[in-house]
């Protein structure tokens, strides 16, 4: 069993050497990070190994505020469960009230090279639907009609995302299982089944730390700095999301006014991440706001300061420390193809300047103690959601 573990001791090490010498570990703060990135992984690769049985599927939770990877939205609630392409699995479940419940079938795995190919995405609009939130979808090969999906023999994963905008909303519930194991038991672990969990965590362990620091350079980091893309089809296949990114770098004394029109779009959220790409933390602080919770501008704009320096508005954006990092504005459950004036304008001032850029200032402030309320409002929320 020594040997066995060892296998996924040698995938931390080079887990650990690849965080040290990324190119954007500069700092003791950059490093220190990188360690927390790493152990989230970790503790992510065990748990997909070990739940990792097409025949006996469930869904496991893929981000959590400390098991984090791929720029993870704060609004969404991640499940996954792994699948086969040669089955037929039944899933059940009851929508909740959140803003978009949506599903994506996956082939193969996130490689630094790309991410897997998404066979099939849609959301609950696709389906039949009870009066009491309750559904069933059926997956398999060759299957056709209402509430099925077909699957390629390549399928390999079932990803399903809940999408909250308003943070106290009711959540739904969820599972699978595959249709011909219902009432069944696995059969009794085979001596080797160690060993492929050990080998499996291991090679996710280094896969994704190499995947999601290349994943960076592929979207974001060759678009000019401080500056936001026009909304576009994010890439992998969701159905009916559009997003906006890019990358900033702001010394404490600059800021960045992103201003946005409110869309009619049931989701609309913008989000700060790290130099790990991932979110920051967006539990105790103001990191992500979604149209529920920004403050919308007299004109149907909301503008955002983004920025070290507390500048006293509703909609400040914080970057906790962070000189660089990422931006992403993403629209789901979309009824239109989304243009550029639908999107963001970015603009880069000094911190003492914010004032008289925002032509709303007077509406945008924010008292201490009302900042206070907002941030005890979202670590209430997270705790309803139970997101540990």
């Amino acid at each position: 069993m020594r040997v066995v573990a060892e296998v996924f001791a040698d995938a931390v090490r080079e887990a650990e050497r690849l965080i040290a010498e990324a190119p954007h570990a500069r700092t003791e703060t950059d490093h220190r990070e990188g360690l927390d990135y790493l152990a989230g992984l970790i503790r992510a690769s065990i748990g997909s190994a070990w739940s990792h049985d097409p025949q006996f599927p469930y869904f496991i939770r893929s981000a959590t505020p400390y098991t984090k990877v791929g720029l993870d939205n704060p609004d969404t609630l991640y499940f996954s469960a792994r699948i086969s392409g040669d089955a037929e699995y039944v899933v059940t479940g009851r929508r909740g009230t959140t803003a978009d419940l949506s599903f994506q079938v996956l082939g193969g795995d996130y490689t630094p090279s790309g991410a897997p190919a998404s066979q099939a995405a849609f959301d609950d609009r696709d389906l039949d639907v009870a009066a009491d939130g309750r559904f069933t979808v059926r997956l398999g090969p060759g299957l056709s009609g209402r509430n099925t999906v077909a699957l390629e023999p390549t399928a390999s994963m079932l990803l399903v995302r809940e999408v909250w905008s308003d943070w106290s909303a009711v959540p739904g519930s969820i599972r699978i299982q595959r249709a011909d194991r219902v009432g069944a038991a696995p059969a009794p672990p085979r001596p080797q089944l160690a060993a492929k969990r050990w080998a499996a965590a291991a090679r996710t362990l280094t896969g994704q730390v190499r995947t999601f620091l290349a994943f960076p350079q592929w979207y974001y980091l060759n678009l000019p700095v401080n500056t936001m893309t026009a909304p576009r089809l994010t890439p992998g296949g969701l159905a009916t999301q559009y997003s906006s990114v890019g990358h900033y770098d702001l010394p404490p004394d600059r800021a960045l006014i992103v201003t946005v029109p409110a869309s009619d779009a049931p989701y609309q959220g913008f989000q700060l991440g790290g130099p790990w790409y991932v979110s920051l933390d967006f539990v105790n602080h103001q990191t992500s706001l979604n149209t529920s919770q920004a403050r919308p501008d007299p004109d149907g704009l909301l503008r955002f300061v983004v920025g070290e320096q507390d500048p006293g508005v509703a909609n400040w954006l914080e970057t906790t420390g962070h000189r660089r990092g990422y931006l992403q504005i993403r629209w789901q459950r979309v009824s239109r193809a989304l243009t550029a004036a639908d999107g963001p304008t970015v603009e880069q001032v000094a911190f003492t300047e914010i004032p008289a850029r925002l032509p709303y200032a007077e509406q945008a402030r924010v008292t201490p103690g009302e900042w206070r309320a907002r941030i005890a409002a979202r670590q209430a929320a997270v705790g309803d959601r139970m997101l540990g």
